[in-house]
């Protein structure tokens, strides 16, 4: 299942002369002006809350038509357009030498332009402005975030950086998702599913019973509120292999808000929604029913659970009979469980008897 066609460029070639073509082309852009006597300005389409959008057919949030510009002819605009440029030609010097920087050492390499940031924060956002811009992804410019990657295992073989691995023959941590994900190249599989958990503990519990060949399928970990490159590798391996991905959180407003990330994207990144967001995932993490059904162990619910609750229900992601159910349910009985509270009947229940249910439960609303 290679992702290189016979005599074609692969993924990560292809990724690369587009970022290429257009990190150029906004410098072109600029020199054309100049060229012509115009003062010189960058389109940036605006990323404030009245330009967010939740697409209904597409089930996520994405960028609406606004947009503003950055001109020199600005006095305010002088310095943060200087700013987009050095970080393009920045940008540009990173992805043409086939380089990576986190986005950490961005800001301090900036010390030396001349025209250096104040805070991090900031050069973060001129770095999610060149993105939102150019229509590429921070991670295609070379840059990377300081977070390390969630785990993966499973019979999954993959192409990373010329080597071939699989996620099952790892070790028991199984293969860490790489930043740079998109130039990983999908070569073979044995897996009809994908299972995504929030927590580490979980996802150990999954590999030591064996759940990868129990339920054959991939067993992600989230390591909590997934990474950009989780959530890509998630949509990648659901829009390229054709699996189908279940969410695993615990029954909270938390949880179930970094599962509906991972399903419908998230307001601040709308702009690379199109490239996270997995909308045909299903959840089937703990819920209200279920804290009443297996009777498990519960916290009571804090006031700010209480608010970030009413919050969601309000979310149009969350706008179905399933959610609007499961979070008056919870606010009625005024309480929230963990993933590991199944650990009350065993370690091995949540595979012998949890999973399977849930999996058949979701079979038959197919």
């Amino acid at each position: 299942m290679s992702k290189k066609p016979e005599g074609g460029k692969s993924h990560k070639e292809e990724r690369k002369e587009y970022t290429l073509n257009k990190l150029t082309g906004l410098g072109q852009e600029i020199i054309e002006d100049i060229e012509k006597n115009k003062v010189p300005s960058i389109k940036v389409p605006s990323r404030g809350t009245g330009n967010i959008i939740y697409d209904t057919a597409e089930r996520y949030y994405v960028l609406g038509d606004r947009f503003g510009r950055r001109s020199l002819g600005n006095v305010k605009q002088i310095r943060k357009l200087g700013q987009m440029v050095y970080v393009g030609n920045f940008c540009k010097d990173l992805v043409a030498r086939e380089k990576t920087a986190t986005i950490r050492e961005m800001y301090y390499v900036s010390e030396g332009w001349g025209i250096s940031f104040k805070t991090q924060q900031e050069s973060n956002i001129v770095g999610e402005d060149l993105e939102v811009t150019l229509g590429t992804t921070r991670e295609e410019l070379g840059l990377m975030p300081e977070e390390d990657g969630a785990s993966v295992y499973g019979d999954l073989t993959l192409l990373d950086e010329g080597t071939e691995v699989n996620a099952a023959k790892m070790g028991k941590s199984g293969y860490t998702i790489s930043p740079t994900i998109d130039q990983v190249d999908f070569l073979d599989h044995n897996v009809d599913k994908v299972l995504a958990v929030e927590t580490m503990g979980m996802f150990h519990r999954l590999v030591q019973e064996n759940a990868h060949k129990r339920f054959n399928c991939l067993i992600v970990g989230l390591k909590g509120q997934a990474a950009r490159a989780t959530r890509r590798f998630i949509k990648r391996v659901n829009h390229d292999l054709d699996l189908p991905v279940y969410i695993c959180n615990d029954g909270d407003p938390w949880g179930f808000h970094i599962a509906q990330v991972i399903i419908s994207g998230s307001a601040k990144l709308a702009h690379v929604n199109s490239q996270l967001a997995t909308p045909d995932a299903k959840f089937i993490g703990v819920t209200a029913s279920d804290i009443i059904n297996y009777d498990l162990p519960t916290d009571k619910l804090k006031d700010v659970d209480v608010m970030r609750l009413k919050e969601l229900s309000k979310d149009p992601r969350y706008k179905t009979d399933f959610w609007q159910t499961e979070i008056k349910k919870m606010l009625k009985i005024g309480k929230k469980a963990e993933q590991q509270s199944f650990s009350k009947y065993g370690l091995e229940y949540v595979v012998d008897e949890y999973f399977p249910a849930k999996f058949e439960e979701m079979e038959n609303q197919a």
